[in-house]
């Protein structure tokens, strides 16, 4: 009983966890962003055509590999190292833990929750005001060169039609914040961080917005917007956001791993895949990928612990 105790107690922590999560992700989404004028390539043919004028219809979309080429807060890493918020043995670590991942194929929770406690410990007592500047010069080139124009076309569509478009990601508010600006989407849902007197505490509000918390954002900003679910339409490459995808009336899978495609075959969901055919192939070898991923990991390890005896 007192095991039983335990995991029910453990699986209320979690349920609050991701609900303070999406709660948070969707206060700090909910100030409209202006949207910077631009022009993107058409929308692929055969796609679902937005209602004009909708205003109960909106477009959810998810951040890596389906908007970013690589993920987001691989280009904030690599910036923030390169800026010397952190040390080569942090970038070795979190490699090792990135590596384990790719090797495993599938997410751990405790090894989700030991990164996010990495990260969040690095950024613990540094300026909010510094972060949000120092993601500005990082993302400018990123979003120059690693947006996938086909799916930069599709968020073109939902707004031509009028209807608000958001990103939602893991990756934290102030970065998904700025990539919505750039993007001229109507805002964003991201991990949001706790801070004080201007400072990050080194703790999140809720968890990670990630997989189920993703949803449960996407719902409780549905909610707040006064949308119609059934009405909108959600985007993504990950098997993790089949909860959010399942929650619209047009999901829509892009550049999808393994199991998000099965699925969407199973579900009779749209696929659009904008790598090449061999970019797209090595997605379903992970193991391959992850070994690179290793190599580098343990070089860097190697070099940090030779320079340490020095």
């Amino acid at each position: 009983m007192a095991a039983l105790r335990r995991l029910t107690q453990s699986r209320r922590s979690t349920d609050d966890r991701t609900a303070l999560a999406a709660e948070a992700a969707a206060d700090a989404a909910s100030a409209q962003l202006a949207p910077e004028p631009s022009k993107a390539p058409e929308a692929p043919a055969g796609d679902h055509t937005p209602e004009p004028g909708d205003v109960r219809a909106a477009a959810f979309f998810d951040c890596d590999n389906t908007i970013l080429r690589g993920a987001a807060i691989f280009y904030l890493g690599v910036g923030l190292y390169r800026r010397r918020f952190f040390s080569r043995r942090d970038l070795a670590r979190f490699a090792w833990q990135q590596a384990a991942f790719r090797l495993r194929g599938a997410e751990n929770p405790e090894h989700i929750a030991d990164a996010r406690d990495s990260a969040l410990g690095l950024v613990a007592g540094k300026r909010t005001a510094d972060l949000e500047r120092i993601c500005e010069e990082i993302f400018e080139p990123v979003l120059a060169e690693k947006v996938w124009p086909g799916t930069r076309a599709l968020v073109q569509m939902h707004l031509d039609a009028g209807q608000r478009v958001w990103l939602v990601t893991a990756a934290p508010q102030e970065v998904a914040r700025l990539i919505a600006r750039r993007l001229g989407m109507t805002g964003a849902l991201g991990t949001v961080a706790e801070t004080r007197d201007g400072e990050y505490t080194g703790r999140l509000v809720g968890g990670m917005l990630h997989g189920p918390a993703k949803a449960a954002a996407v719902q409780a900003l549905a909610r707040r917007e006064h949308l119609d679910l059934a009405r909108c339409a959600a985007f993504s490459d990950s098997a993790n956001d089949i909860p959010m995808l399942s929650l619209v009336g047009h999901p829509y899978v892009i550049n999808p791993d393994g199991e998000l495609r099965r699925h969407a075959r199973a579900m009779g969901w749209r696929v659009r895949d904008f790598r090449t055919g061999r970019k797209a192939a090595r997605i379903g070898v992970p193991a391959a990928a992850g070994l690179g991923v290793l190599v580098g990991a343990a070089a860097a390890a190697v070099a940090v612990h030779r320079r340490q005896r020095a």
